[in-house]
């Protein structure tokens, strides 16, 4: 009893004290709610995750009142993942993908223009802007980017008698010749996996004269495209690729190059500190990628962009402030470095560049760079379709343009 006597003394109490508050009583509505930002992060290797847990924890440190729910997701299966998040209706406040045209089609997507405080906007090059924009409208924006190269063994090379990397498709198959013949070993790395096979159709497409578009229209089944498949299908057919380009990927066959087994391959610059770090001994050169006599040499790049989800719970202030945080300069820096990646921007680039020149070269080799048509929303079902056609290309039933046909007829069956 004495007990209950002195619960009700002090509900009474609490009563007549806040009775003579007014509106200051605390409420549950005016208890500050936390933002929450969703961040989808593909995994580029094991570096990653760590790399994206501590920022992630810098950022709630310095700002409590925003929530990150991080997940960093192998590339093997993250279409998976955020398609299943699409589809239930709970996407990503924000994620890094390879594709965004098809999703800012449909309006899914936040207005990235919207979201880049004028600082974040002016360290950003100009010179990749152009694939982020759908309908004049800016989507995404660039997170790392890479060129890609030839890369060869050289200890191969001179046991062949070869003194520079092939430049042409007569050079390219005279080279992978002389590797099969002479040293018994594959010549030419292709990936034509699941996993990239649109970047080595891309080399030869654009190798022949050719590439995914003209002036703005798709253009897979053009002349160009055919013959340069029919090239590639040849040096197959020849014995003058690995045995497997429709099975190991990009990455077996950069260690198969380390290990002495592999004489060249097409990859990005990030090969320079993955697997000379890996394979201490390997002495390796690069070159231009082969084109077929007669045309012009080109450079490719790719682009991984950031892009953001329209939610239930979109607050594009706590956005804008973890994108800067993602590109604060020594933070950003140190994934770069990471990763082996190119920076996007200025400052970054500026500063890697100092006393630099294999980054002052590449930076400026990304100035000229090709990249793939991301911008235009049928590329997504397009780049899905080719993941398994690589077996069609390489053995049949289909021939090189009969393949390059379907593909066309899909990129063109997506309404503008």
């Amino acid at each position: 009893m004495a007990t209950i006597g002195l619960s009700l003394l002090l509900a009474i109490g609490l009563i007549v004290r806040y009775a003579g508050m007014g509106d200051t009583a605390p409420a549950a509505s005016n208890i500050e709610k936390k933002s929450l930002i969703k961040f989808v992060a593909a995994e580029y290797s094991t570096a990653t995750k760590p790399y994206f847990e501590n920022l992630v924890n810098e950022f709630e440190s310095e700002y409590p009142h925003i929530d990150i729910e991080l997940q960093v997701i192998n590339w093997d299966i993250i279409d998976s993942v955020y398609k299943t998040m699409i589809s239930r209706d709970q996407p990503p406040d924000l994620m890094l993908s390879n594709l965004y045209a098809h999703f800012a089609q449909d309006g899914k997507l936040n207005r990235m223009d919207e979201l880049l405080s004028s600082e974040l906007s002016a360290k950003l090059y100009p010179f990749l802007a152009y694939p982020h924009k759908v309908g004049g409208v800016q989507y995404s924006i660039p997170y790392v980017s890479t060129v890609r190269e030839l890369y060869y063994n050289k200890d191969l090379f001179d046991e062949a008698g070869l003194s520079e990397p092939p430049a042409t498709w007569s050079e390219l198959e005279q080279a992978a010749r002389r590797i099969k013949t002479k040293l018994q070993i594959e010549g030419f790395g292709v990936d034509l996996s699941d996993n990239e096979i649109w970047a080595y159709l891309t080399y030869f497409f654009i190798g022949a004269g050719g590439g995914w578009m003209k002036d703005g229209k798709w253009a897979i089944n053009s002349e160009a495209n055919v013959e340069g498949l029919e090239f590639l299908k040849r040096l197959y057919e020849e014995g003058l690729t690995d045995a497997d380009p429709t099975v190991t990927t990009r990455d077996e066959k950069q260690r198969i190059l380390g290990n002495g087994k592999l004489g060249m391959m097409i990859s990005g610059n990030y090969f320079e500190s993955v697997v000379p770090y890996e394979y201490k001994g390997l002495k390796w050169g690069k070159g231009p990628i082969p084109v077929r006599d007669g045309v012009e040499p080109f450079v490719f790049g790719v682009q991984d962009v950031l892009i953001s989800f329209k939610t239930d719970h979109t607050d594009r202030e706590a956005l804008s402030l973890f994108l800067d945080f993602l590109y604060e300069d020594d933070r950003y820096e140190e994934l770069i470095l990471r990763e082996g990646f190119l920076p996007v921007t200025r400052t970054v680039g500026d500063n890697l560049s100092l006393n630099n020149p294999t980054m002052t070269k590449n930076l400026d080799a990304l100035k000229r760079a090709m990249f793939y048509p991301i911008h235009d929303p049928a590329w997504s079902t397009v780049q899905d379709a080719t993941r398994n056609m690589g077996p069609a290309v390489l053995s049949g039933p289909m021939s090189p343009r009969q393949v390059l046909d379907r593909l066309q007829e899909i990129a063109l069956s997506r309404k503008p």
